[in-house]
């Protein structure tokens, strides 16, 4: 059996009945290429494996789990990736329409998430396990305490749901925290009515300085907004994903 590291943040789900569960909020059509992130011992993959996708690719970091997979599950021996999903550079991340599930190491899931951001072009789909707190947070609406950086940039080009807590119980070892499953399902946008790049700066500066009203936190990138943007002396847990793109554009047409 994998011994679980804590160095990778393994918590190994051990229940096949919320497997399953998990597992079926993903579609299950023909022509779906599906990449696992950190497979671990199989627990998901024992029902992925039995989906008709075009393409199943399980990305595992560890090597202990590598051995294990391939020798539980032989038809993964040429379709298992033993890579870094953070630092992969393989041709199925330019495959389209691309779904991922996984249960995320809670150490590294918001890094995840952002490089899933950036394959947002290809990336139908997410079904993840998460802290709870994490899930929480890209759930949460405009106006909340714990809307933050993640909420405002998956919100802009995904429909996030929280589907329901995992308690630490089902794992191996039991982390300390709560889990969630979330989905994230591509919206309509396939680009924001702005600059992508600057939005995503001022969304990361102002909730960096969320303390701050916009105009002072905004002062790293222009000296002087003026007066003129009612935006500016809100905050930025009050703006949805609307108003950011509003303020983007205003930032914009000052530089």
């Amino acid at each position: 059996m994998v011994q679980p590291k804590k160095y990778l943040g393994q918590h190994f789900l051990t229940d096949p009945a919320l497997a399953e569960r998990i597992v079926e909020l993903l579609p299950a059509e023909e022509d779906m290429t599906v990449i696992e992130i950190g497979p671990g011992t199989g627990v998901l993959t024992r029902f992925l494996v039995q989906k008709p996708y075009k393409k199943y690719v399980p990305v595992e970091i560890d090597d202990e789990s590598v051995v294990y997979l391939r020798n539980k599950y032989p038809q993964l021996r040429d379709s298992l990736l033993h890579a870094d999903f953070l630092k992969m550079d393989d041709p199925v991340l330019r495959e389209s329409p691309l779904y991922i599930i996984g249960n995320f190491p809670y150490n590294i899931s918001s890094q995840i998430l952002f490089r899933i951001l950036a394959h947002r072009d290809r990336v139908d789909s997410v079904v993840c396990m998460l802290q709870k707190e994490v899930a929480d947070r890209i759930a949460a609406p405009p106006g909340s305490k714990i809307y933050g950086i993640l909420s405002v940039l998956l919100q802009a080009f995904y429909v996030p749901r929280y589907r329901f807590s995992v308690n630490p119980g089902s794992f191996f070892p039991p982390p300390r925290v709560k889990s969630a499953v979330l989905t994230l399902t591509r919206n309509d946008t396939t680009k924001l009515d702005c600059d992508e790049a600057l939005f995503f700066r001022v969304v990361k500066t102002t909730f960096n300085q969320r303390r701050k009203t916009i105009r002072n936190s905004l002062k790293t990138i222009l000296l002087t907004l003026g007066d003129e943007n009612e935006l500016l002396s809100m905050r930025p847990e009050q703006l949805g994903v609307g108003e950011f793109i509003e303020l983007t554009n205003f930032v914009s047409s000052r530089m």
